[in-house]
């Protein structure tokens, strides 16, 4: 076993339980200012943290890495104790990370249904023939050709798939009542703010992911919509769910979290259960701004 499987294998939480996602020394800079330095923490399987902290602090960098969108200048990133960080974010998705983004992402275009089948995309087999071919770019005109073949003129194999779509686009809608159920073929741009984030959140969901990534999934809701969404947060957490959440309105951090990590100029300041880290003074100090020692 090799000294990063060795870290992986350590205890999450205090429990015995080995992470589902391990993060080891996370570094990375922007014109030599560190947005993310030495940022180390775990998610067990069915766990709940949130990353918390100022503004600035570095809380969707972080997120950013993990997920591959931009990548880091040092550190590790594991999941299930395979490295995950030199893959491209179309890999990471496939191996089982989804997310949401800070600023709602949502194909105006499209419908709320094929919204969240978009989300399905890296769970094709049928609708993607030689699809690893993609990952080689002098030859990723074959699986867009064998895509289109497919889309054209489809398998059996792809009609059964494509009935997998259907059945799991419409459980992830009824997830969100009359919220989203009777809007499944209205145009997302039709839909309010909170809609269309409650969309982005359902395409997330919808391949079942091992680890369920979410930006700010409250940011500009009022408190009746944000009630739904830790209600929504609770059930995922009920249903055993790994959820690594980044979130400003902290009673919501709290109520749903299992940890959480603190974030400060980059780096990690205070770690552990949610009423540990309220009492921590260093917190306290981060947010407001308090000297220890002055009033």
């Amino acid at each position: 076993m090799t000294e990063t499987q060795a870290a992986t294998a350590q205890t999450v939480a205090g429990t015995a339980i080995p992470p589902l996602l391990s993060v080891r020394g996370l570094r990375r800079t922007f014109a030599g200012l560190a947005a993310v330095d030495a940022v180390s923490f775990d998610v067990a399987p069915g766990e709940v943290v949130s990353i918390i902290g100022p503004n600035g602090s570095g809380k969707t960098t972080t997120l950013n890495l993990v997920t591959g969108a931009i990548p880091a200048d040092a550190g590790e990133i594991l999941l299930d104790g395979r490295r995950i960080d030199r893959l491209d974010p179309a890999r990471i998705a496939e191996a089982g990370i989804a997310r949401t983004f800070q600023n709602g992402r949502v194909f105006g275009a499209l419908s709320v249904a094929d919204n969240v089948a978009v989300g399905l995309h890296t769970t094709l087999r049928a609708g993607r023939p030689a699809r690893r071919l993609s990952t080689w770019f002098l030859l990723r005109w074959i699986p867009l050709l064998a895509e289109l073949a497919v889309a054209l003129v489809p398998t059996r194999a792809a009609r059964r798939e494509q009935a997998r779509i259907e059945a799991a686009v419409a459980a992830e809608l009824d997830r969100f009542g009359q919220r989203l159920a009777p809007r499944r073929d209205d145009f997302a741009y039709t839909l309010s703010y909170a809609n269309r984030r409650r969309t982005e959140i359902a395409r997330a969901l919808a391949p079942r992911p091992r680890l369920l990534v979410l930006d700010e999934p409250t940011a500009g809701m009022n408190p009746s919509e944000t009630a739904e969404v830790l209600d929504q947060l609770l059930q995922l957490k009920a249903e055993g769910q790994a959820i690594l959440l980044v979130e400003h309105k902290i009673d919501l951090v709290m109520t749903v979290s299992d940890r959480v990590v603190v974030i400060d100029g980059g780096r990690v300041i205070s770690e552990g259960r949610p009423d540990a880290v309220r009492r921590d003074p260093l917190v306290a100090e981060a947010y407001l701004g308090r000297r220890r020692g002055k009033a």
